[in-house]
Order: C-alpha cells, then sequence, then structure tokens
C-alpha cells in the first residue's frame, strides 16, 4: 500500500525564498577558490586600467599558464566577469573588455562628511528589516556606549540596497529609553539618524573605525555574496549632547558596491608637510 503523498506546507515558503535570492544576486564569487583568485586578478586588471575598454584578455590556454591553473577554472572566472559585464566573451575571438562597469555604479561616501552623506544615502535606497527586539547589551556594546552591564536595548538587523542589489548590512543597537519612541516599519522606511532626533536626541559627536571582514553564511547570504567573501566593516559609537551613546551600529558593506573617499590637502613644506583631510569638502 502507498503512503499518502501529504501537502509541503513549506514548500512555498522556500519557493519565496528563493525567489527572494534570486532576485537579489548579483553576480556571486565563482565557486572554488583558484577561480576566485583568477576572477580577482582580471577584476582589479580592468579596475585599475591594467586591461582597458576594448582591450582582449589573454586566450584561455595562456590564462591557464599564467595563473597555473586549468582552463576550466579559467572558464568559471570569465563568466562571472561576463555575467557582471565587464568582459564580452565572443566565440573564437576571445574576451574583450567592457570597462570596470559595477565600479561606475559604486555608491560613495566621504569620511569627512560620512553622517549626513549616509541620511542622504538612506533616503535614495531601500532597506529590509531582517530582525528587531529588545534585550541586554552586550558586554562589549555596553562598554562602548556607556551603559550599564546589562543595560536594556533594541537592536534591530537590516539589508539595505540600491537598484535591487543589497549593498550593506546594518546591526544597530540603541538603548530602549530612546528606541520606545519608534517600531519596526519606522526603522524599514526612515533612517536612524532621524528617528533618533524625532525621539528628542540631540546627536553631538561618533566615533567610527574601519577595517575588513569576511561573509559569515548569513551575511553573505543576506548580501548575496559567497560565504568568506570580503566585507568593509564600519563600527560607530554615536553620543548625544550630554555624552551619552545613543547608537551602536556594526556595518558590513560589499566592497564591489560601496567605497569611502577622503579628499585630502597638503599643508605645510620641507620636513613639516603633510597631508590633511578637508573636513566638509563634500557636504551637500
Amino acid at each position: 500500500m502507498k503512503r499518502p503523498i501529504l501537502p509541503d506546507f513549506g514548500l512555498r515558503e522556500r519557493r519565496r525564498n528563493q525567489r527572494f535570492v534570486t532576485m537579489h544576486a548579483h553576480s556571486p564569487l565563482p565557486e572554488g577558490g583558484k577561480a576566485r583568485r583568477v576572477y580577482l586578478s582580471l577584476r582589479d586588471g580592468i579596475s585599475n586600467g591594467s586591461y582597458r575598454t576594448g582591450d582582449l584578455l589573454p586566450s584561455e590556454n595562456r590564462l591557464g599558464e599564467l595563473y597555473n591553473v586549468s582552463r576550466i577554472t579559467v572558464r568559471r572566472a570569465l563568466d562571472v566577469l561576463a555575467a557582471e559585464g565587464r568582459i564580452q566573451k565572443r566565440s573564437g575571438a576571445g574576451s574583450m573588455v567592457l570597462g570596470p562597469s559595477s565600479e561606475n555604479s559604486k555608491i560613495a561616501a566621504s569620511f569627512t562628511s560620512l553622517l549626513p552623506q549616509l541620511v542622504e544615502i538612506d533616503r535614495q535606497t531601500t532597506a529590509k528589516l531582517l530582525s528587531f527586539g529588545y534585550g541586554p547589551a552586550s558586554d562589549s556594546v555596553a562598554e562602548a556606549m556607556g551603559l550599564e552591564k546589562g543595560g536594556r536595548v533594541q537592536t534591530a538587523v537590516r539589508v539595505r540596497s540600491s537598484n535591487g542589489q543589497p549593498y550593506s548590512h546594518l546591526t544597530t543597537h540603541v538603548p530602549e529609553q530612546f528606541a520606545v519612541n519608534y517600531g519596526e516599519e519606522d526603522l524599514a522606511t526612515q533612517p536612524l539618524f532621524r528617528l533618533l532626533e524625532r525621539s528628542g536626541v540631540e546627536v553631538a559627536s561618533a566615533k567610527q573605525s574601519v577595517t575588513a571582514t569576511l561573509a559569515g553564511p548569513d551575511v553573505a547570504e543576506a548580501l548575496a555574496v559567497s560565504t568568506g567573501s570580503a566585507l568593509l566593516s564600519l563600527q560607530r559609537v554615536v553620543q548625544d549632547a550630554n555624552g551619552r551613546g545613543v547608537e551602536y551600529l556594526s556595518a558590513l558593506y560589499r566592497p564591489d558596491l560601496f567605497r569611502l573617499e577622503m579628499d585630502l590637502a597638503r599643508v605645510g613644506t620641507g620636513d613639516a608637510g603633510h597631508w590633511q583631510p578637508m573636513i566638509g569638502a563634500r557636504e551637500p
């Protein structure tokens, strides 16, 4: 006797999630460490002008010799470059460089005027709220914000996208006393900076650091990149006029879609000459 076929109530949800991932997918890195190495090397060569628009890349055989890999590995790397619009693969004629197209679509922000620029970027992009809740702050977050150990914070995780491409993964911690004045819907539609101001917070200063990290499985899925992909990591602690910590931000950015810039001016002469940030050079 055959077993009855029961309806799979989770199938619809899995399909919905698959459609979500497909809709936001953006040229993931090729499978395999060797193929990624070839891809990254060629991508950097196109971005920095070593390979100019209209140039032909070396043949697959030659690339295999240069990188000491198989032709199959080279093809995986070239397929991703073609999917990104950086090259055009022509049968029997090699691969022609189209240019660093994705570089031109990067979202750029200046170090010297980052806060107002990020607010403007928030207005021009869309956010998806992944999680939202209240609970005790971790020891590191409490210490950075000057909170009592175990002080309650609102923690929200969002992914921000531009033109359907996810480029940032944002985790924010806000003391409960300020966060109760807005909810999940507000976070999905408005910049947190503005929500804090609406709550009566007078933002006065911020300390931030920038480094690099690798994408873990959850972040990689949210940003439509491969696990282990390099990400730009920014941490910022915002303080109000009384020196209280009002926001702790941990932000992860895709470097292929987001960059930080800084304008510098040469000051002084001789041994005293040095580069100095041009504060406010990019202020709107």
